[in-house]
């Protein structure tokens, strides 16, 4: 596979920019901080793609790192390579709202499904972690001799026991007991007892809220206390209501001068008998028989005087012509007796008749007198004084009125008297609810206490829930460890003796070309100690120089790369300041070896020329792109 031509849409500081490779051979020149690592990375990136990483992680990864600058680029591109004689373009946009891949097979002119296999047939079966750590080719990061040592031997290691440069055994069986010592102290050992004191805890309270008495009808006797105030005030206003018209009847009466249904029928009473002494007093005065039988009276008594006076005279006259002295005296005279008889029936006739004009001016005095009366009585209640049947039935109609009012009088006391009852009864039941709620409130207290401690409890128990679970995850993770370090342990040495043997030997093969064969192998003790042979002695890498230990990491990847890619030069190798550690003696071996080493492609970027200069003074054809 060889990469052909790229185009940046947007990635760190270029925009719109466009870069050609060609076979075999290519030196990317440019200046420090001219944008070499941003190409780099963004081939990286075309060919395995580019994710962001979560919460803080993101603020300094590669995703942010290469950002557009400006902000309104669009974040990607395209990189056309070539793969068994096929062309395909790679098109991905990392913007993460509108991340996006395509590929086009431009030899067939159709779109070809991204598929997982499609890719690792595409990537000659690369990972990117592979690729990072073998045709992509960068200088040791450490900066002193003695660093350098130390990386190298953890590479040659990490190589000689898995064939995977991305793992390294020794660190990776540190970490994983350190990280075991770390789980163990993690563990909390008191969990478990903590955990069932507190569900002991929580059936206790359980069992008490659901005690009856925890049943809450404060509710209930609220809304019957509201109920009752309401029956209360509606009970008032009934109340007012007939005090105002039971004022109103009072009123009434006593604008009658009444005080009550008694006084009114006492009143009636006495009306209807003066009115009756009205009627009789004016039919005695209305009779003509009376006053016929005074005339008569007082005719016969002056008749029966007269007559009597005539006969005592003439009864005189007779006893003096008779002279018979004192004969007058005798009462049993028969004319004495005649006398005395019609002297009588005149003194009958005269007390009759003077009774009658007695009776009879009584009779007028009485009918005055009542009439009087009625007047004012029809005056006061009818209006009109004027004495007659029908006045006399408007009043009884008028005191029936009054009589029926002071019904209603005792009506509305005995309804008032009742309605005090019922409003104190009621306020006897409000009394009794407050009661109940005071209860009820308090009952409430203590069951909302229960109800806190209860969900105190719940939290604490789902808190040491967690702890528990978190106990049995750390002690997976324990035996995942212990399982990981008996496995790592069980198959290194297998590891060791396959893998590492022909990387070993990979790379003894290379090492003499890339040094000029100053050393002409490579071997690791049972320590896992680098040395490198030469004719005479086995010379340890340590006490070699940072050149040389570049050149032996140089010829580990290459051999990697080798043995990754079962023996086919297919991906290009791409080296990123790899030469900074060289001088010219090893640079111009190492270019030269590397021309003929490695038949596809290879890129070099670089911030020195001396790579091209020398590739020209040497007759090694390559092509410079300057950026």
């Amino acid at each position: 596979m060889k990469l052909l031509d790229l185009h940046i849409d947007g990635f760190g500081k270029f925009h719109n920019r466009d870069l050609t490779f060609s076979d075999g051979l290519n030196i990317v020149y440019g200046k420090n901080e001219a944008g070499k690592s941003t190409i780099h990375t963004f081939v990286r990136c075309m060919l395995f793609g580019l994710e962001r990483g979560r919460g803080r992680a993101s603020r300094n990864d590669t995703y942010s790192h290469f950002d557009p600058w400006g902000g309104q680029a669009a974040y990607g591109g395209w990189l056309r390579l070539e793969q068994d004689g096929t062309v395909y373009r790679i098109e991905r946009n990392f913007q993460k709202d509108q991340k996006s891949l395509a590929i086009i097979n431009e030899t067939m002119g159709k779109q070809v499904e991204p598929t997982k296999a499609f890719l690792d047939h595409l990537l000659c079966g690369l990972s990117e972690t592979t690729y990072a750590n073998t045709i992509s080719i960068g200088q040791l990061k450490s900066a002193t001799d003695g660093g350098m040592v130390a990386e190298l031997r953890n590479y040659i290691a990490n190589m000689n026991t898995t064939g995977n440069m991305s793992l390294n055994i020794t660190r990776a069986t540190s970490r994983l007991r350190s990280r075991r010592k770390e789980f163990d102290q993690q563990l909390d050992p008191e969990a478990a007892k903590s955990y069932a004191t507190l569900q002991g805890e929580i059936r206790t309270i359980e069992r008490e809220i659901s005690a009856p008495e925890y049943e809450n009808q404060l509710q209930s006797y609220q809304d019957m206390r509201t109920q009752i105030h309401s029956q209360i005030a509606q009970k008032q206003e009934e109340r007012e209501s007939l005090l105002q018209k039971m004022a109103s009847a009072k009123q009434a009466l006593a604008s009658a001068q009444f005080t009550d249904e008694e006084s009114v029928i006492h009143y009636r009473e006495e009306t209807c008998t003066i009115y009756d002494a009205y009627e009789t007093a004016k039919a005695a005065c209305e009779r003509k028989s009376r006053s016929v039988l005074t005339a008569l009276s007082l005719v016969a008594a002056v008749l029966t005087g007269a007559f009597t006076a005539f006969v005592a005279v003439q009864e005189h006259t007779r006893r003096a012509m008779l002279a018979e002295p004192g004969s007058l005296l005798s009462p049993h005279d028969p004319a004495i007796l005649l006398i005395c008889a019609l002297a009588a029936f005149t003194l009958f006739f005269m007390v009759t008749g003077i009774v009658l004009i007695l009776k009879k001016k009584q009779g007028q005095r009485d009918l005055a007198y009542t009439g009087k009366l009625l007047q004012e009585v029809f005056s006061r209640h009818l209006g009109d004084p004027a004495v007659s049947h029908e006045a006399m039935d408007a009043f009884l109609a008028r005191m029936d009125e009054y009589i029926r009012l002071g019904q209603a009088i005792l009506r509305s006391e005995a309804s008032l008297a009742l309605q005090a009852n019922e409003i104190a009864s009621l306020k006897e039941h409000i009394t009794s609810c407050d009661d109940v709620i005071s209860r009820q409130q308090k009952t409430q207290w203590e069951l909302e206490k229960k109800l806190d401690r209860l969900a105190q409890c719940k939290d604490q128990a789902e808190t040491i829930k967690q702890v528990l679970e978190e106990n049995d995850r750390i002690r997976e993770e324990i035996a995942a460890i212990d399982l990981a370090l008996d496995t790592m342990t069980e198959l290194s040495s297998t590891i060791r003796d396959s893998f590492g043997l022909y990387l070993n030997q990979a790379a003894s093969d290379m090492i003499g070309e890339i040094t000029g064969n100053t050393y002409d192998s490579i071997s690791v003790d049972e320590n896992l100690e680098l040395y490198l042979n030469t004719p005479t002695k086995l010379v340890p890498v340590s006490q070699v120089s940072s050149g040389t230990i570049d050149q032996v990491y140089l010829a580990l990847r290459l051999a990697a790369a080798r043995l990754l890619q079962k023996g086919h030069d297919q991906m290009p190798l791409i080296f990123d300041d790899s030469f900074v550690q060289y001088d010219d003696d090893r640079l111009r071996t190492s270019l030269k070896w590397l021309s003929h080493a490695y038949e596809n492609q290879m890129i070099i970027f670089t911030c020195h020329q001396r790579e091209a200069q020398m590739m020209t003074a040497n007759q090694i054809p390559f092509h410079l792109i300057e950026i």
